[in-house]
């Protein structure tokens, strides 16, 4: 195919260019920013001297951070989480949506569970039911409080992606497999499942960022700052707090906490997993959108 060379086309490809490279600065800008911030000496970051590049280059802050027993506790948590997580998410999503991609005729309660589902992302019963139930299950203080419930806000969503992207999987490659004797159980496991590596990859990446950086469920369910998720230990760390209402044992923590550039270490560390997992799912990510996202 030719490409135009007039000077329109020029034009748009240069505007187009432009675009991206202003969204990707506003990515990497703000990380950045939090890594001159976190090499930075605490004068220079206590008077606002530091832009794009640190201001006293020193590694304080990143010696300060290994002495912090509660930061990588809350790590630890958030890896525990995730991996959980991720994993449910895994293998719950295509035993639902496998059934569910079927035509009424192939599965006569399709219509029903499917909008059953639905209704779930439309209503919740609320904030305090949920606090209720969760309390009265024992769950309080548990790992399974943050996987469970997260895991229920996103799970839905994965499924109708998942479901679309069965749709449009050819339907003579199971109709030989039924052919050849093969039962629900092997064309799901043998045909399904390997070939949907795009979607499975998505839904997963999906799972992964929900739960490391989710945190409002970790002030809820948790009463204690040692179970605290990571992101909730950070958002604690940011977070405008009336020292009149602060027990004299918070005052002390948030004092020690207090300083910019330890926080900003702390910030870039958390952000790091993430970043590191994401560029081998990315070959994935457009692939499975794209065919997840297009009805037959």
């Amino acid at each position: 195919m030719l490409r135009s060379k007039s000077l329109s086309s020029k034009m748009a490809d240069v505007i187009l260019i432009s675009i991206l490279v202003l969204v990707a600065l506003t990515c990497i800008l703000p990380l950045w920013y939090t890594l001159s911030l976190s090499l930075s000496s605490k004068t220079a970051a206590a008077a606002g001297a530091v832009a794009l590049w640190p201001v006293d280059l020193n590694f304080d802050s990143y010696k300060q951070l290994l002495q912090d027993s509660q930061f990588f506790q809350s790590f630890w948590i958030s890896i525990q989480r995730v991996v959980l997580g991720a994993g449910l998410n895994f293998i719950i999503v295509p035993l639902m949506a496998y059934p569910l991609s079927k035509t009424v005729k192939d599965f006569k309660g399709r219509n029903v569970l499917m909008w059953t589902l639905i209704f779930t992302m439309l209503f919740n019963g609320g904030l305090i039911p949920l606090y209720l139930t969760i309390k009265s299950y024992g769950l309080m203080n548990s790992i399974w409080a943050l996987v469970l419930v997260g895991g229920a806000q996103t799970i839905v969503f994965n499924i109708i992606l998942t479901i679309n992207f069965f749709r449009n999987l050819p339907k003579s490659l199971e109709e030989a497999a039924l052919v050849d004797g093969a039962g629900p159980w092997y064309i799901l496991f043998k045909l399904y499942i390997p070939l949907s590596i795009p979607v499975l990859a998505t839904i997963s990446l999906f799972s992964i960022v929900y739960h490391w950086n989710e945190f409002l469920y970790g002030l809820i369910f948790m009463t204690r700052e040692e179970f605290y998720p990571l992101q909730t230990y950070i958002q604690q760390l940011v977070v405008s707090v009336d020292p009149s209402t602060m027990t004299e044992d918070q005052y002390k923590r948030m004092s020690e906490l207090s300083n910019r550039t330890l926080d900003a270490a702390k910030i870039f560390i958390a952000m790091i997993p993430v970043l590191i997992v994401y560029p081998f799912l990315q070959k994935y990510f457009i692939h499975g959108i794209t065919l997840g996202s297009v009805k037959e």
